[in-house]
């Protein structure tokens, strides 16, 4: 095992957990088992809890004066680019995904910490004025105890992502990490420790998503819950919650909708549509599983389309191949059931279909990309969240059709729109109903532009200044002057 055997962090201290059991994690693209992971249940996410309610009030945080929040904010972020080599290389055997890709999540990682950090101190109310006889005026509280139940695709960037707002805001934090890739979160406990974060500020409890990720959403002493996954999960995670009348943040899954025109630039549409659908081997809530294309260049686009992904590399992440191995054996069954979906519902196979079995590829969790077109709406590869490299392309005859393809889904993260007309990608954009809009790119803006869903891809923003609105609570405050 490379990394031997992890245990989990609570109040500060690193601990076996209350049953002393592990579970591993592996590798896909071998299978091989990189580490024993220390157990959460019930009974840690109680003491997690515990230590983080305790920590909420305790002088070395809540004391903390908010530019002194910041300037630890700033040091986590300068221990993950210190870091960065070791954490992707911990990421990419844990998921899969390439290194280079690895690398870039964790820039964006250290990237989330120095954005809050620049904003700890931030944090204004308002004053409103009502009348002579009064002064009135607004601040903005820290929710209190968060937590985050964070997803494998993308596992210390989306940590991050909750976590440094959470704590910016003066809230404490409660994190479970993926069963499936929980390694680089706990690295990041232990870089935020020598950090200087007080004890119990954060807390780290890997474990199964039915027992210790389904007792944290429904705690009765959280303020909030993060939740990033499946729109079945985060229907349960709500109902949990609810119970206890606390809010949430939603960020559930996509069918989202890559759409190209005629007199779109091909060449960057081309390279779009790669991107929207094979980044991370198609493991991505927003990715453009969808590609809508304009009928007078249908044939065109999909014969280069398929050109292009027949060169596509696959390898063990390391190898810093195009595509890795998908996360799991669940997964890479999911996967493999959709795509014989797609042929038995009378889509049209253009390039790959199957697993990826040559050489060393056999032993790992590899699905060849595949391309389906002459794909209706109403099929379910139109219609579901596959998670997977696989693409299904669906021609239009105008933008009103375009429309109304893309908005024919229970989903509503993202969409894209290429076309060197500007009206047209406005229209479009007012039109679409989804969260995030690219025109003539895919996977833009960045840590500063809020992110989340319409429709069934949940609700609430992260990302951005947005983002604090769910860490923070209003107080109005009345002051009678007469």
């Amino acid at each position: 095992m490379k990394y031997g055997k992890r245990k989990m962090l609570i109040a500060g201290e690193w601990t076996e957990g209350s049953t002393g059991e592990t579970f591993p994690t592996i590798d896909p693209a071998t299978r091989e088992v990189l580490a024993e992971v220390a157990r959460g249940t019930a009974a840690d996410i109680d003491q997690a809890v515990e230590a983080a309610r305790r920590a909420l009030h305790h002088p070395t945080w809540a004391g903390l004066p908010h530019a002194a929040r910041g300037r630890l904010l700033y040091r986590i972020a300068a221990l993950i680019r210190t870091h960065a080599e070791e954490l992707a290389e911990m990421e990419t055997l844990d998921c899969g995904k390439p290194l280079s890709q690895s690398r870039a999540d964790m820039e964006t990682a250290a990237q989330y910490f120095e954005y809050y950090a620049g904003v700890a101190d931030k944090l204004f109310g308002t004053t409103i004025p009502i009348s002579p006889q009064y002064f009135d005026y607004t601040v903005r509280e820290p929710i209190g105890v968060t937590a985050h139940i964070v997803p494998w695709n993308f596992p210390l960037a989306i940590a991050c992502r909750g976590v440094a707002p959470a704590l910016a805001a003066g809230n404490t934090v409660v994190l479970k990490p993926a069963e499936q890739t929980p390694l680089t979160a706990l690295r990041l406990g232990e870089l935020a420790m020598e950090a200087g974060l007080p004890p119990g500020v954060l807390n780290i409890v890997p474990g199964f998503g039915h027992d210790a990720g389904a007792h944290l959403a429904g705690h009765p002493h959280i303020n909030h819950v993060t939740f990033t996954g499946s729109v079945e999960t985060g229907i349960a995670v709500m109902k949990a919650a609810a119970n206890n009348v606390v809010p949430v943040t939603l960020e559930l899954g996509g069918k989202s909708p890559n759409i190209v025109f005629a007199d779109a630039r091909f060449e960057d549409a081309i390279a779009g549509a790669m991107k929207a659908i094979f980044s991370n081997a198609g493991q991505v809530c927003s990715a453009g599983s969808r590609l809508l294309v304009q009928q007078e260049i249908h044939d065109r686009f999909v014969q280069e389309l398929a050109r292009r992904t027949a060169t596509l590399r696959l390898g063990a992440g390391l190898e810093d191949p195009d595509l890795g191995p998908l996360v799991s054996e669940e997964q890479f069954q999911r996967v493999l059931h959709y795509i014989d979906l797609g042929k038995r519902e009378g889509a049209q196979v253009v390039i790959g279909g199957e697993p990826a079995t040559e050489g060393p590829l056999r032993q790992g969790f590899f699905v060849k990309p595949t391309l389906f077109d002459a794909v209706r709406s109403e099929m379910r590869i139109a219609q579901e969240e596959i998670f997977g490299p696989v693409l299904s392309i669906l021609p239009f005859r105008d933008a009103e059709e375009a429309v109304a393809i893309a908005n024919d889904v229970s989903y509503g993260l993202v969409a894209a729109i290429w076309t060197r007309d500007i009206g047209t990608a406005h229209r479009l954009a007012a039109q679409i109903k989804a969260g995030q809009i690219f025109i003539n790119n895919y996977f833009g803006g960045g840590v500063a532009t809020p992110f989340g869903g319409y429709k069934k891809s949940g609700f609430g923003r992260e990302k951005g200044i947005e983002a604090l609105q769910s860490y923070t609570q209003v107080k109005n405050v009345c002051v009678t002057l007469d």
